[in-house]
């Protein structure tokens, strides 16, 4: 079965509101093996809300409608609903009534437009709202010779998540044959979007059944793989055996096979080897050690750090010495490396961590280029440094810097 999904109203088409109920849905429908096909915003105008219904009835098995159920002139998705169906509209007058005893109880008198919120498509059962004057709707039929499902759902968020529970969830599940869906989200990181699907889509291609979708974010590849099936274990089992594939292919570039942000993958490693570990971190200020401590129970394996901005504090807080920062320069390989041994010493950590950089947009030179940044990770046998160079604005280099800082932490304990 597959749905779409119709958010109504003009707000939604400017810069300031977003539409979030369909993630709600989304996630609703999913729960039941229903795949959403087509998400559609469409503003109040009648004439274009009836061409996006008929569109809509014509490519889905479910049509779900958000919002434009209000009593004001510019609600108007019964009529175009009605309209697309070629239905009348019947006003009920136990909705009306009931409409006019919720204003009574807060001392409010009903005035006349909120009749239309009494109006019912001819056919329609109506789907009380608790939490709100507009009922919903559910229309179960033909249309063009093909079964499908209307709702007509309230706009407010609190409203429609709660007449979809109470008036939906069951109605749906009895009416549609079992269905599973089934995901896994792999990360990836050290490839660019191209080159790993260069290398996974002859995998991926070999699994139709498998929707697999990549998306490119900071510092990592993301992988979502979906399968739909008539039972749970049928589609996992598909789902499994395609990223055991990929795993092969990409090997450890591959950082989490369950959707785990890199911080909490190396947060899974320092503690199963026992490990802890301090940061010195310059041009990122913090980023690195924000991160690590969004985890809930970071405190068992991060020690701490400084933000080690000015070369006093190079100095001062890592031990870094001055006439090393003079001779090379604060972003250089050899003070990265100070930094990450220094602050290991003083912290009594397991493991240093350093960045120093320089992530613009002023600063850079011809020898020294806005994105270079200089990693290094101290350990009780060596110091490794490296080199990157990373695109894009200050956001992004340091994004950048710390991804790339916490790889180099979770390639070590590998």
């Amino acid at each position: 079965m597959k749905a779409e999904i119709i958010a109504v109203g003009s707000e939604l088409l400017t810069p300031f509101r977003q539409d979030t109920n369909s993630l709600y849905l989304t996630e609703r429908l999913n729960d039941i093996g229903v795949e959403v096909t087509f998400k559609t915003i469409v503003g109040d105008t009648r004439e274009h809300l009836v061409q996006v219904a008929s569109v809509a009835l014509s490519r889905a098995d479910i049509v779900l409608f958000m919002g434009g159920l209000g009593p004001t002139e510019d609600d108007c998705t019964r009529e175009a609903v009605a309209e697309a169906l070629g239905l009348e509209l019947r006003r009920d007058p136990n909705i009306v009534a009931g409409i006019e005893r919720r204003f009574a109880v807060r001392g409010w008198k009903m005035t006349a437009n909120n009749a239309k919120q009494g109006d019912v498509i001819a056919g329609a059962t109506v789907l009380p709202n608790a939490k709100g004057t507009a009922p919903g709707q559910w229309i179960a039929g033909r249309y063009e010779g093909q079964e499908k499902i209307i709702l007509l759902l309230p706009g407010p968020p609190h409203e429609l998540k709660a007449l979809f529970e109470e008036q939906c969830w069951e109605r749906l599940r009895s009416k549609l044959p079992p269905q599973f869906i089934v995901r896994r989200e792999l990360k990836v990181t050290g490839l660019g979007e191209s080159h790993c699907d260069a290398r996974v889509a002859p995998i991926y291609q070999r699994f139709p059944d498998v929707q697999t979708t990549i998306l490119a974010a900071a510092g990592e590849i993301q992988l979502h793989l979906q399968c739909r099936a008539d039972s749970r274990a049928a589609a996992q089992q598909r789902v499994d055996a395609l990223v055991s594939e990929i795993e092969d292919e990409l090997g450890d570039s591959v950082f989490s096979d369950n959707g785990d942000s890199m911080e909490q993958i190396v947060g899974y490693y320092l503690e199963m080897r026992n490990k802890t570990l301090a940061v010195a971190e310059s041009c990122t200020g913090g980023l690195v050690a924000e991160r690590i401590t969004s985890v809930s129970g970071s405190s068992r394996y991060f020690v701490g750090g400084a933000i080690v901005y000015s070369n006093s504090l190079k100095t001062a807080l890592a031990g870094v010495p001055a006439q090393l920062i003079e001779k090379y320069g604060a972003v250089s390989r050899e003070v990265a490396a100070a930094l990450a041994e220094g602050i290991r010493q003083r912290s009594e950590a397991n493991l240093g961590l350093a960045l120093t950089g320089i992530a613009g947009p002023t600063g850079g030179t011809a020898e020294k280029p806005v994105g270079l940044v200089f990693h290094a990770l101290a350990g009780d046998r060596s110091t490794e440094v490296v080199e990157r160079r990373f695109p894009g604005d200050r956001r992004l280099i340091r994004w950048f810097a710390s991804q790339q800082a916490l790889d180099m932490v979770r390639r070590t304990l590998l």
